[in-house]
């Protein structure tokens, strides 16, 4: 029996479901390949969320076939067994059309008792365009209402959806503008009057007449706005408004801005010009709430106003005592709109988040955040902590979008609050699949900003993505890439969630032009995670796109270098562009500078580097630089031979150290005899401490001042290991590694880059490296280094220790037998 496949395309749905049938399909073949082409377009379909359903009718004779589409979302697996059913049973789900009643559609055919087994057993010609036509109409009407939902859920309205705080309080009605007020629409005929009688009258028309004008017409059909505001009687209108402008009231001047908004006259239009020009003049004699009313007005006219804004800031400073609640929420929101701080109000503006915290609703608590953070207004810890507070107690009674606007004013501030991260992982992942993408976007980069790892919440956006992935601007997918690999954290999905990723990148390539440091966040957290899409790097690393960025507002080339230093020790196989020498000399030379001044001088760094040289025998053991200064933090290089001595290297340190003055540690009586029997018995710890600790000093290192306590953990063997590395360091011999160490085989040099860790390596309140560290660990190994961590959790507590417990810490970090054998 010849088997012939029906292929069909279905929009949106994520598995397969599979039929079967013998009948031929060469008459469709035409329609359908059309049809899968259309739907494959980036531009009319979203694919990212599409694929493809084979149909495969396997039983033909005496069957009944009904289709739900929400049987499409399960696993393929199951879709597979459901296919190899036995003929003798119906094949089909309950098709339930999402928001409507249950629908069943049913086919039959001939009983296989009564036709021969082959050629009777194809279904009759007219039967198959019906099947079809039915299963299209079905799936066609309840994808066009799936995809209208969904496209609903996805848009984000920057003008609207920061105004919801409104909605909870009466008195915002008198400080903004209700586009949901019921009013009486205005019959067109009656707006043709108007116009009429604008047109007929010569002379000049009252201002409350025209006052009257502008409330009648703003009341017309919302569809006969545009026709109205290029209508040339409305101009004529507007031209007399404007020469009458001194004449109006205050209350009707107000009443013809408003008419404005719900005409959506243009912002550039000369009326608004007029209007904004005399209201900054009248600002002193409107109240606060006229005020806040006008700004509100400007912002839904999109108008940019900032002289209004500077004059309303001002008279809100001489008032703030008299703002009530929601008069400051106002404001903070007219504050956020107009993306600018006034530097006087900041220390008002804590003073009352703190006088009415516990008073705002928490919609409001999200307005406060969000005007904030779109103003870039500075905020002390300790209120943004009291926020924090509230809402980590709150959190499941807030709007995720309340939520998500606090979480970006925790980004900014960098407050790492814990209660708030840890009910988020709680809350959210339940949420995350009926969140927009930019929702979800800024609840990622909040944690990977601030270091915080969750796999609930990073698993939950790894699996809802793929299928919203095609509402993402450039900025969304660069940042999802760049939040999963900060936290080097790879999905169970990783393959589907990065693919999906990868190919909205290449649908997004054009908008990279105008932001090119979006493209260079996705790829670097691609890098992270070892995953480099070669055309998209060869498109990044091209001249005229690194002659882009240098016009960004942000300083990329750090970026760039890292990027292009990666690829060529990591994508071996890559042949596109490359960045020139040039390039990398000087960059090169900028972080170098950079870590001279901020990165060697850590104490941390300075104190290992200090011990390692008095431990292997000088500074030509020790080089304390970049090994990969591409991936900006530094390294301690340590060359040791396959015996465990420790091989000189460093001979530019080593001239310079030769202007140093040659102090080390005296062979004294007390000294020799620790060496043999252990410690003296009339010098105590705290003494030979403080021996060793001004030696120290006499060759310019940095020694901590060990705390009391310190001594009582040490035995006479530390203090003995401790006299002998500085006895054999005096002696000019290389400190002798363990026998262990030993190993037979040929001369070959151990290179150890020893990293002198910190938080910031890691995860908030984990011992998970961040992406950037991974790579840098995972280039350096590449490179042939055996790599060696002091991790901060070890040698931070040690630098208050005393300086016989950290040598012998790093004498077991360096000369550990396990580096050794690895190496070998």
């Amino acid at each position: 029996m010849a088997t012939v496949l029906i292929c069909r395309r279905f929009p949106r749905l994520s598995r397969v479901t599979a039929f079967s049938t013998t009948a031929k399909c060469k008459a469709e073949s035409g329609s359908n390949k059309s049809k899968q082409k259309k739907e494959e377009n980036p531009e009319t379909a979203n694919t990212g969320t599409e694929s493809a359903a084979t149909i495969q009718l396997l039983n033909p004779l005496d069957y009944r076939v009904s289709y739900n589409p929400s049987a499409y979302a399960k696993s393929r697996a199951a879709s597979q067994q459901h296919a190899a059913r036995s003929s003798g049973q119906a094949l089909g789900d309950t098709f339930t059309s999402p928001g409507t009643s249950q629908v069943q559609h049913t086919v039959s055919t001939a009983s296989s008792q009564a036709l021969p087994p082959i050629r009777n057993a194809l279904p009759k010609p007219k039967s198959k365009p019906l099947l079809e036509q039915t299963i299209s109409a079905q799936l066609s009407a309840a994808q066009t209402k799936e995809e209208a939902e969904k496209d609903k859920k996805e848009m984000h309205d920057s003008k609207e959806d920061p105004r919801v705080f409104q909605k909870g309080r009466p008195e915002y009605r008198s400080l903004s503008y209700d586009r949901y007020e019921p009013i009486e629409t205005l019959p067109v005929e009656e707006g043709d009057l108007i116009l009429h009688g604008v047109a007929i009258c010569k002379g000049s028309q009252s201002p409350g007449t025209i006052t009257d004008y502008f409330r009648k017409l703003s009341r017309l059909p919302v569809e006969k706005h545009a026709a109205l505001v290029s209508e040339i009687r409305f101009n004529i209108l507007c031209r007399r408004a404007v020469k009458s402008i001194r004449l109006f009231s205050t209350s009707d001047l107000i009443d013809i801005l408003k008419a404005c908004v719900r005409l959506a006259v243009p912002s550039t239009h000369p009326l608004l010009n007029a209007c904004e020009n005399e209201f900054c003049r009248r600002v002193w004699d409107m109240n606060l709430d006229q005020l806040l009313l006008v700004a509100d007005y400007w912002r839904c006219l999109e108008r940019g106003v900032p002289s209004y804004l500077s004059i309303l800031f001002s008279y809100a400073n001489m008032h703030w005592k008299d703002l009530t609640l929601p008069q400051f929420v106002q404001l903070v929101y007219i504050i956020g709109e107009g993306r600018r701080s006034p530097a006087d109000l900041t220390q008002k503006m804590e003073s009352m988040i703190l006088k009415y915290l516990d008073s705002f609703t928490l919609e409001e608590m999200g307005a406060i955040c969000l005007g904030l953070f779109k103003s870039l207004s500075g905020i002390s810890d300790h209120v943004m902590r009291k926020i924090a507070d509230r809402v980590s107690l709150q959190m499941e009674d807030m709007s995720t979008y309340a939520l998500v606007n606090v979480l970006k004013m925790l980004r900014y501030t960098r407050m790492d609050h814990l209660p708030v991260m840890k009910e988020l992982g709680k809350v959210i992942p339940t949420r995350i699949p009926t969140v927009n993408i930019q929702g979800i976007m800024h609840i990622t980069l909040t944690c990977s900003s601030l270091h915080y790892f969750d796999e609930g919440i990073m698993a939950a956006v790894a699996m809802s993505l793929p299928s919203k992935v095609t509402y993402c601007r450039s900025k969304d997918a660069a940042k999802f890439l760049w939040s999963f690999g900060c936290l080097n954290y790879e999905p169970p999905n990783e393959e589907e969630f990065y693919s999906s990723l990868i190919e909205q990148m290449h649908r997004k390539l054009h908008e990279f032009r105008k932001f090119p440091e979006h493209l260079l966040t996705g790829l670097l957290g691609l890098a992270f995670v070892r995953r480099f899409p070669e055309e998209l790097i060869d498109y990044a690393l091209r001249h005229e796109f690194v002659q882009k960025t240098r016009s960004s507002k942000y300083e990329l080339k750090k970026d760039l270098f890292t990027l292009g230093k990666s690829v060529e020790i990591e994508c071996l196989s890559y042949q596109g562009n490359l960045l020139p020498p040039q390039f990398y000399a000087e960059v090169t030379e900028m972080i170098l500078n950079f870590a001279e001044q901020e990165i060697y001088v850590r104490p941390e760094i300075v104190e290992a580097t200090s011990l390692l040289e008095s431990m292997l025998g000088g500074p030509e053991y020790v080089k304390s630089h970049m090994i990969l200064p591409h991936t900006r933090s530094s390294d301690l290089e340590v060359h040791l031979a396959m015996d465990g001595r420790p091989i000189p290297f460093n001979l530019k340190d080593r001239i310079a150290d030769k202007k140093l003055k040659d102090v080390g540690v005296s062979l004294t009586d007390d000294l020799m005899t620790q060496l043999i029997k252990g410690r003296s018995n009339n010098q105590s710890p705290m003494e030979l401490e403080n021996e060793a600790g001004t030696l120290g000093q006499e060759r310019g290192e940095e020694v901590q001042t060990p705390h009391a306590g310190d001594h009582a953990v040490l035995s006479d063997g530390a203090l003995i290991a401790d006299a002998r590395l500085q006895v054999e360091a005096k002696l000019g011999r290389c400190l002798e590694a363990p026998p262990s160490l030993t190993l037979s085989g040929q001369p070959q040099v151990v290179k150890l880059a020893i990293q002198v860790s910190n938080r910031n390596h890691y995860c908030y309140c984990s011992k998970r490296l961040l992406g950037l560290h991974c790579l840098k660990r995972r280039q350096l190994r590449q490179l042939g280094y055996v790599v060696v961590e002091l991790p901060f959790w070890e040698w931070f507590p040690l630098l208050k220790c005393t300086r016989l417990e950290k040598l012998s810490y790093l004498h077991y970090k360096v000369f550990d037998p396990a580096l050794l054998s690895r190496a070998g």
